[in-house]
């Protein structure tokens, strides 16, 4: 079961929540980055990482037993955030694409490098599936 809280009176967050109540058996998802199940970077592009590396926290949750929706937090970790805001478009549709029109809390913070040299994003997860 999870809930969305939004505090009265606070202007609705587009893309997220505030927060989420949640109960259940917790996953914790270790830093995911846009290589396939080969640990093998198939693009250098910045949506396509993001794609790949939502997609392996898909799989990771799933191997838990749970869904997309039982996501509650993603802190994404990102080495260019200018490069992020000119993309949010396509990034929102390979987004609903991998997690459909589940929003869970969220994070993220541009860093100024990542231990893989070739990944664009990094993105580490809670989930809360189900009893």
């Amino acid at each position: 079961m999870h809930e969305i809280l939004q505090p009265e009176g606070w202007a609705a967050p587009k893309g997220y929540a505030n927060g989420v109540a949640a109960r259940g058996r917790m996953v914790f998802v270790g830093g995911q980055i846009g290589w396939n199940a080969d640990a093998v970077f198939e693009t250098d592009d910045l949506v396509a990482q993001i794609r790949q590396t939502l997609l392996n926290v898909v799989a990771i949750v799933a191997r838990a037993g749970g869904r997309p929706e039982d996501v509650t937090t993603l802190t994404w970790y990102l080495l260019d955030k200018r490069e992020y805001l000119a993309r949010s478009r396509e990034i929102g549709q390979v987004y609903r694409e991998v997690l459909g029109r589940h929003f869970p809390a969220m994070a993220a913070v541009q860093v100024s490098g990542l231990i893989e040299e070739r990944a664009k994003v990094e993105i580490q997860a809670i989930a809360v599936v189900g009893d």
